[in-house]
């Protein structure tokens, strides 16, 4: 019997387009580096699971892929924290159909999960002409080996649909992973690209379920005592930039106002753990990673204000004068006035993030982000007290990040119940940087309090965040047509109709504000030593 073979594939994967690929294949960052011809294959990879995707759902995936007269049976876990690797186990078959009974690691079989040949079925299949060139980038002990392949074709269902692939795939055979990322920079100085971090697999899903891309939420973050502090701002760091990255394409599409509000989640953690991490890392390195996040932040903020207004404020006012009988009618022709407005405000804000979102300068942002993490550029500042620590646990310093960002919070909403607008809003800055800080270490404590304080803490800032999408109202309603545009008669009307509505509300839910600050302000402390406090 053949073992399967278990190792870890490491590649970053760059979405290109189909009349750029030529150029690219002899790019001088490869034709000045490879080793050997280039080598042409054709593959044909059909990917199985169950009727009720049980593979799908445990995020491994099984295919069988064709490569002239061969098959080879592959087996694959999900990403691992860095983005990059990804668990595999091969071996041959001999045929189109899986085997396995040839899948013998605990590991793998332990992913897989119970499951029989027979309940498995084709879910889709790949059809990739496949070029390789191996690079080699550096020199001497510090030189890496890359394969470069370059994929085009398709991915289809058996029932007929269809979706194209134009990619460079970059997987590391030997050095580091910021070889992967540097090879890419000098790629992008060709033509335009993409990081990528769908695999064809996760396109083939969507394919055959009839799906969209979906909308990612952040992953808790894996931290142990034996995490040092430089190992901590590197998986802090990476988690932020695939969840960045991983909504990208629904943020793109346009249709989920989820996916922009995710990708600002992703920004507005990345850049709490910047400040975490501050004095680890050299002024100039900072400032250029906080400028660009704040760069592509003002880019996709005003299309998630007028998403917020738009779902959360206007419709919730159109649906109850829609209720209401006759009378109401020109009341309702206003507020549709308005919402018509609002839309294209917001149609207009969608197409700026999208602009971004597609530049060049934003992958740019993510590719010399993702090298600096996996070179570790902080490294590249003179030894001093704050720099020693870098090789330090980082469950000590976690206890005081924690302790300083509480007892910051706690004096921010000092006599919350007099607390001005404004002051109320820079509580709640506050607190979201506490929140992002409590996700970030909460695996170096007990789970249950970590969790409990966690959702409390979340609940009020939730509040407080309601409370600034109202302000925030005024405001985008003074934009609307800032453009030179003609408002409608009733538009006026109806802005001062939805503001008032949601100012009663607000005055309505202060007992529950002032509650869920009495909750916090008395919440105990997961972290473990939190006589700091005192």
């Amino acid at each position: 019997m053949v073992e399967a073979e278990s190792n870890r594939e490491t590649e970053l994967k760059l979405a290109v387009r189909p009349e750029d690929m030529a150029k690219l294949r002899s790019a001088p960052a490869i034709a000045s580096r490879a080793r050997g011809k280039a080598a042409s294959k054709t593959l044909e990879s059909t990917y199985f699971d169950t009727a009720d995707l049980r593979l799908a759902s445990r995020l491994v995936t099984l295919r069988v892929r064709k490569a002239g007269d061969q098959y080879l049976q592959t087996v694959k876990g999900a990403a691992g924290p860095d983005g990059l690797g990804r668990a595999e186990w091969e071996c041959p078959v001999a045929g189109p159909e899986p085997d396995l009974s040839l899948i013998t690691a605990p590991d793998a079989l332990d992913l897989l999960g119970p499951i029989s040949a027979a309940e498995l079925r084709p879910l889709f299949t790949s059809h990739i002409q496949r070029t390789i060139r191996n690079v080699t980038v550096g020199e001497g002990e510090s030189a890496s080996s890359i394969e470069v392949a370059f994929d085009s074709g398709d991915i289809r269902t058996p029932e007929g649909a269809s979706v194209a692939v134009s990619e460079v795939e970059l997987e590391l055979k030997q050095g580091s992973p910021a070889a992967l990322y540097d090879l890419a920079l000098e790629l992008a100085q060709t033509a335009p690209l993409r990081l990528d971090t769908r695999t064809k697999a996760h396109r083939g899903y969507a394919l055959a379920e009839g799906r969209g891309d979906a909308v990612v939420k952040a992953g808790k973050l894996e931290l142990t005592p034996d995490t040092t502090v430089e190992g901590a701002l590197a998986r802090i760091v990476r988690a932020c930039v695939t969840h960045l990255a991983a909504n990208e394409a629904v943020s793109v599409e346009g249709k989920d106002p989820e996916g922009i509000h995710q990708m600002r989640v992703a920004l507005r953690r990345l850049r709490s753990a910047l400040a975490l991490f501050r004095p680890f890392v050299p002024a100039d390195q900072y400032g250029w990673a906080v400028g660009e996040v704040k760069w592509l932040a003002g880019n996709l903020g005003p299309a998630r204000d007028w998403d917020v207004f738009i779902t959360e404020l206007l419709e919730p006012v159109r649906e109850a004068f829609h209720r209401a009988d006759g009378h109401g009618k020109p009341l309702q022709d206003d507020l549709d006035a308005l919402a018509a407005a609002a839309g294209a405000k917001r149609d207009r804000a969608y197409d700026s993030a999208r602009a971004a979102i597609l530049s060049d300068r934003y992958t740019t942002f993510l590719l010399r982000l993702g090298s600096w993490v996996e070179g570790r550029g902080w490294r590249a500042q003179p030894v001093s007290e704050h720099s020693a620590r870098l090789f330090e646990p980082v469950e000590d310093l976690a206890d005081h990040l924690l302790s300083r960002r509480h007892k910051k919070s706690r004096r921010a909403g000092q006599g919350f119940a007099d607390l001005s607008v404004t002051e109320r809003h820079e509580l709640r800055i506050t607190l979201k940087k506490l929140r992002y800080a409590a996700e970030f270490f909460r695996s170096l404590y007990d789970d249950k309090p970590a969790r409990r304080y966690i959702q409390q803490l979340s609940a009020f800032q939730d509040a407080l965040g309601h409370l600034n999408d109202v302000a925030t109202a005024t405001r985008l309603l003074h934009e609307l047509h800032d453009d030179g545009s003609r408002p409608e008669p009733g538009e006026p009307r109806a802005a001062g109709i939805v503001i008032g509505w949601h100012a009663r509300g607000v005055i309505d839910a202060e007992s529950t504000l002032v509650g869920l600050w009495e909750g916090f302000a008395g919440a105990k402390p997961f972290w473990s030593k939190p006589e700091r406090l005192a």
